[in-house]
């Protein structure tokens, strides 16, 4: 079992998300306590522990501490903006 950790900046990409799509969002981050490489997640190019899922047009791009066990969401995204 992990302790996912939102970070500051994933809280205020949240907020700027309509309230409509926010509980899809929540309801993909939940299971990364118990699986943190869901089928479908990636790794991210040019780095050892952010990882990315989709959720419609959205991108939650986080990182694994697999020794401490923790998963930390940096971003929530749309696509067009998440590697930025």
């Amino acid at each position: 079992m992990f302790q996912v950790i939102i970070e500051r900046s994933a809280v205020k990409d949240l907020k700027r998300i309509s309230p409509e799509k926010r509980p899809k969002l929540a309801a993909a981050m939940r299971p990364l306590a118990e699986d943190p490489r869901p089928a479908g997640c990636r790794k991210l190019v040019g780095s050892d522990s952010d990882w990315r899922i989709r959720v419609g047009n959205y991108r939650v791009i986080y990182e694994i501490a697999e020794e401490v066990r923790i998963v930390r969401i940096n971003r929530i995204r749309h696509r067009k903006d998440s590697y930025r």
